[in-house]
């Protein structure tokens, strides 16, 4: 659903101001308490008390705040009589959802300015009311000639994660990076059976990509959309979609997936004929997998372990031939649908991940079986967390050997594969066709 659809929708609701109040508990769970967004909303009892109308507009609000924040900030400060003045941390997430309605959401002004005037009053703040109105009215008095001015890539982008990928790639392809984050993401869909997917591409209004995945480019609630109760589908980007493919044919095969959760790839290699092996430390997520499991009717494909893939051996002492490793990380590179990243992950994480990866892959190789296949995957934009990982294994391990990705392989789309035949996907690849999340991925063999 598109902003203006869903900002129509809030101002014809008849509660808004619940609808701003949920977004208000939203924004300051994520920027105060640090939590991502999705569990925000999850455990919001506020939030999911609104109307489904209201639901759409208020996830909107927040993530757009969230992706913008950097320029909404500077709006706010450009037009205070003392810049630097505000210190109150409850007023600046209620100009900041202001804000982002009066800039990015053609909420009329009026609106805006007057239900952000409430919320100060709601919050027992009520002194603070003019000093609320006088900023927002003059922000819609000032923000079309100060906007264009932003460089937005730059300005809503961590500066640690900027000098990143500056180092990484260049100062043109970072800005091209920052940019495309600044994009909502599509929807993105696997058809569970691949010979449905005309029927499923009609059904959900969606196109096909060359990699296989359907692309949606209405919003809405997942579980409302038709087929997603009955399992004939499940949402997973583009990019994601593409390592279990690097297996090639699937069918009779076991496969050991081994940081599992939420699984949407394991998920994907069982609909492809594959018995998996779903790994994964956290018992909570593996719940989460199995309830997606059962409603995809794939249980019985699938065997559920909580374990540290850092040290699992197998029990039966024959080794894998076929592993998967979508190790964890710092996940920038799908900021575009989660943009609560840019304000919870930092350098520091990073450098944690990175020593996990490392222990996952080296158990990865350890284990696998003498001509073996070892894909090695992250959801991250930085080389830190992909190429360097496995420079350093290939380094170490004589007898592992990378075995190229073909752009066949991808959609014939050769952007995709860099020079020494390993995935690198970056948010403006496919741009005509929505983008894709950042993405990284290697095939490995053992030789013995």
């Amino acid at each position: 659903m598109s902003a203006k659809a869903l900002t129509e929708n809030a101002e014809g609701a008849t509660d808004n101001m619940a609808a701003r109040r949920a977004a208000l508990t939203l924004l300051e769970t994520v920027l105060v308490q640090k939590q991502p967004l999705d569990a925000a909303l999850e455990n919001s009892d506020k939030f999911r008390a609104l109307p489904q109308r209201d639901r759409g507009f208020v996830r909107m609000l927040v993530a757009t705040t969230l992706r913008r924040l950097g320029q909404i900030d500077d709006l706010i400060e450009r037009n205070l009589d003392r810049p630097g003045s505000l210190r109150n941390r409850t007023i600046a997430n209620i100009l900041r959802l202001g804000v982002t309605q009066i800039v990015f959401m053609e909420v009329p002004d009026h609106a805006s300015v007057d239900t952000s005037v409430r919320l100060v009053e709601m919050a027992g703040m009520e002194g603070q009311k003019g000093f609320a109105n006088a900023v927002l009215r003059n922000i819609t008095r000032t923000y079309k000639e100060l906007v264009p001015r932003q460089d937005e890539a730059r300005i809503n982008t961590p500066e640690w994660l900027l000098k990143i990928w500056i180092k990484d790639y260049d100062l043109r392809l970072a800005a091209e990076i920052a940019t495309a984050n600044l994009a909502e993401a599509p929807l993105d869909i696997t058809v569970k059976d691949p010979g449905s997917k005309n029927f499923w591409g009609n059904a959900l209004k969606a196109s096909e990509l060359s990699t296989g995945t359907l692309r949606r480019a209405g919003g809405g609630p997942v579980q409302e959309l038709e087929g997603y109760d009955s399992g004939a589908w499940w949402v997973q980007d583009a990019a994601a979609a593409l390592p279990a493919k690097l297996f090639g044919p699937l069918e009779g095969k076991h496969v050991i997936d081994l940081c599992a959760a939420p699984g949407g790839k394991t998920v994907q290699m069982a609909a492809m004929g594959a018995f998996v092996t779903a790994l994964d430390r956290s018992a909570q997520r593996l719940k989460r997998l199995e309830e997606n499991l059962a409603r995809l009717g794939l249980a019985d494909k699938v065997e559920i372990a909580a374990a540290d893939a850092s040290q699992w051996q197998p029990a039966d002492g024959q080794a894998p031939q076929r592993i998967l490793l979508d190790a964890p990380c710092t996940a920038t590179g799908t900021i575009r649908r989660h943009p609560d990243i840019l304000h919870l992950k930092t350098a520091q994480d990073m450098e944690s991940l990175t020593a996990v990866q490392a222990r996952l892959l080296d158990n990865a190789a350890d284990i696998l079986g003498v001509g073996g296949l070892l894909i090695y995957c992250t959801c991250s934009l930085q080389r830190a967390e992909g190429e360097d990982q496995i420079e350093r294994l290939l380094a170490a391990r004589p007898d592992m050997q990378r075995v190229p990705i073909a752009a066949a392989e991808v959609g014939n789309y050769t952007e995709l594969v860099d020079a020494n035949g390993d995935l690198r996907i970056l948010p403006f690849h496919l741009a005509p066709h929505g983008g894709m999340d950042g993405f990284y991925a290697a095939r490995l063999t053992k030789t013995g």
